[in-house]
């Protein structure tokens, strides 16, 4: 049966991880259409691991199978799970890394990964990854129904880094990714900010500076000046035009983002 399953990982491309994940999803169902999201997710960042999953799963048909594993509580206390919502299945660690994804399109149906049948063998207390969630998704894409994997479960949100809104009206954030152009990407979404008119009346400041508001393309913005716009997910992010906001701010994941109205 040929489904798409969709991998997120913060493994990188180094060693044999991937490719093991990959042996495992294929030895199960050779069919399957495997598409890479990413696997250079900072290592252990969950936030950062959601946010992607979230900005790319909805634009894959429905049926798709997104298997994601960013997990540094492997092997803990921490539920392996399985989730099937509307259009798609969701495969890896009960950790927040769908949060964000669930919010956009709510599981109706959640089990924990329980049942050895549809693990590998003794499996690896390092590496579930390969042993449980891998093996667990190619099942699923042959059909298996998701109550055979485990009881169901209730999801609880865990949401890490959220966004508050101070009394005085300011907005506080923080950055969550670093896309390659070294964009820094925020969790602040802001429903006053939408399109060129919102951001001119805002001020927008990393720890050590405040960042130029104006802009609503990157063309628009003058050179080596870090400014701030609305990107293609909807997210507040600070740039550089042709170049990196990373490298000439210095900031990057984890820096706060405080967002106010100009007086």
């Amino acid at each position: 049966m040929r489904r798409i399953v969709t991998l997120l990982t913060d493994f990188g491309t180094r060693d044999h991880y991937v490719a093991t994940l990959k042996a495992v999803l294929l030895t199960i169902n050779p069919a399957l259409n495997l598409v890479d999201i990413t696997h250079d997710i900072a290592p252990q960042n969950i936030q950062e691991g959601g946010f992607v999953l979230a900005s790319s799963f909805q634009f894959f048909p429905a049926g798709t199978l997104h298997l994601a594993v960013v997990d540094p509580g492997v092997g803990g206390e921490r539920q392996g799970l399985a989730a099937a919502t509307e259009r798609h299945i969701f495969v890896g660690p009960d950790n927040g890394i769908f949060d964000r994804a669930f919010a956009l399109d709510p599981p109706r149906l959640v089990v924990s990964l329980q049942s050895r049948e549809y693990q590998l063998s003794q499996p690896s207390a390092t590496f579930h990854g390969r042993d449980i969630f891998a093996p667990a998704t190619a099942h699923l894409s042959l059909g298996l129904p998701l109550e055979r994997l485990g009881p169901s479960i209730r999801y609880r949100m865990i949401r890490p880094g959220r966004v508050v809104f101070s009394d005085q009206g300011e907005v506080h954030g923080e950055i969550i990714h670093i896309d390659r152009f070294g964009n820094l990407i925020s969790n602040i979404e802001i429903p006053f900010a939408r399109g060129r008119e919102g951001l001119q009346d805002l001020q927008v400041h990393l720890p050590t500076l405040q960042v130029f508001t104006g802009p609503s393309t990157y063309e628009e913005a003058p050179p080596s000046r870090p400014f701030a716009l609305i990107g293609s997910t909807g997210h507040l992010e600070v740039a550089v035009r042709n170049g990196s906001a990373h490298e000439l701010t210095g900031h990057g994941v984890g820096s706060s983002v405080v967002v106010r109205r100009r007086r």
